[in-house]
């Protein structure tokens, strides 16, 4: 049995859970008929542009974000730009760097994505009472903001 008080091994416990069962096939589990280049790679690197503040968002962003290595990251953003998710264009206060912005199609994609992420929030707590829920949502939220900054 579990106490409330043991936050840290549940969290661990549903952290190994999803990156087993959700992870593999997250995009397949939103949309059956999504297009071959909606991939995780894909996906990871639309959600880290959109998730950096400011209005030049480079690789080394993208790479922060996903905590990669730049190399990495940068072969990632390329790819995401072949699929014309991405634009690359040069920094109006550093010629010298590529500035990410995302194109129409990776919001559609995104959008996508968040519509599925409410839906298994929902299928998960969506038995809860409302307060609850809304509550749990909000510690979620601030958990992340502090995390992930």
């Amino acid at each position: 049995m579990h106490t409330s008080s043991e936050g840290g091994p549940a969290l661990f416990r549903l952290v190994r859970h999803w990156a087993r069962q959700w992870a593999p096939d997250v995009v397949q589990r939103f949309d059956a008929g999504a297009p071959p280049s909606w991939t995780v790679p894909n996906l990871f690197v639309i959600q880290a542009i959109d998730g950096v503040a400011g209005n030049e968002v480079t690789v080394a962003d993208v790479a922060r974000q996903l905590g990669i290595d730049r190399s990495v990251a940068s072969r990632m953003v390329g790819e995401a730009a072949r699929e014309g998710f991405v634009v690359r264009s040069t920094s109006t206060r550093d010629a010298r760097r590529a500035v990410l912005t995302l194109t129409d199609a990776a919001k559609v994609f995104l959008d996508a994505s968040q519509a599925h992420q409410r839906q298994a929030f929902e299928a998960l707590v969506g038995h809860w009472a409302k307060e609850d829920r809304e509550r749990f949502a909000g510690y979620l939220n601030r958990l992340a903001d502090e995390v992930l900054g």
